[in-house]
């Protein structure tokens, strides 16, 4: 990939053959409050300008935009299977190179994927209700074996900025009463939370045998100069999270 693309790399032990990113809100040419790499078609942003960054991306990682699966996220648990699938879904999963599996955000978790053996990526969009519903577990489930997974977690809102509702929490204690370490009164707020989405993620992936868990620690709130954030913001971008194989 050229190496003048403005954006994470994943620190894991994923196999060679296996590329990941995360986009950062630099280097694209979107102005105002999609200021300026903003990958996002459904946010109120100039459609060229849209196109201009996600061809800037394909440039970058040295890739056609047809090579991009753009996902249309509907805070559900879908997962396509490329190189077809629905398109309305909050995950993709391939075993082909070149097809890369990519989910939009800009709060929401973005969670890559893939095997040990490097024959097969995934991402999943991981808000709270996709996470409380099952998106990260339905993923791991296109993988033979969920042991040989590993996982990285994305920038996200951070624990700290992450306020909910009494209906949040109670929807993840529904499930499991052992979450309930995930959230934290509010100083804020009577009756609020404090929600970790790491912490869940976590959580959550281990139950189904993902235990190889790297990254987290962002927070997409707090640091507006390197990420788009829909709390802080409202109108604003979103990043990419990709992942694919090399031939």
């Amino acid at each position: 990939m050229s190496s003048d693309l403005p954006v994470l790399h994943p620190e894991w032990p994923a196999p060679a053959n296996v590329q990941a990113l995360c986009t950062t809100r630099a280097g694209g040419v979107s102005s105002g409050p999609w200021d300026s790499m903003n990958l996002g078609d459904h946010v109120g942003d100039n459609h060229g300008d849209v196109l201009e960054n996600r061809r800037r991306l394909a440039h970058w990682a040295h890739l056609e935009p047809d090579n991009f699966h753009w996902l249309q996220q509907v805070h559900g648990t879908g997962v396509a299977i490329l190189p077809g699938g629905d398109r309305v879904a909050d995950a993709a999963v391939a075993d082909q190179p070149g097809r890369v599996c990519t989910i939009l955000t800009a709060d929401c978790l973005p969670v890559l994927f893939c095997d040990l053996a490097g024959t097969r990526v995934a991402a999943a969009h991981a808000g709270w209700r996709g996470l409380a519903s099952g998106v990260l577990e339905n993923t791991v489930q296109a993988f033979p074996v969920p042991e040989d997974v590993m996982a990285w977690l994305g920038p996200a809102i951070g624990p700290e900025q992450f306020e909910v509702g009494p209906e949040v929490r109670e929807q993840f204690l529904a499930d499991s009463r052992e979450a309930d370490p995930f959230f934290d009164l509010s100083p804020h707020q009577p009756g609020h939370f404090l929600a970790d989405i790491y912490g869940l993620a976590r959580f959550r992936l281990a139950r189904v045998g993902v235990t190889r868990v790297f990254g987290g620690g962002f927070c997409t709130v707090t640091e507006a100069q390197r990420f788009f954030s829909y709390r802080r913001n409202g109108q604003t971008g979103r990043m990419a999270s990709c992942i694919w194989l090399n031939n």
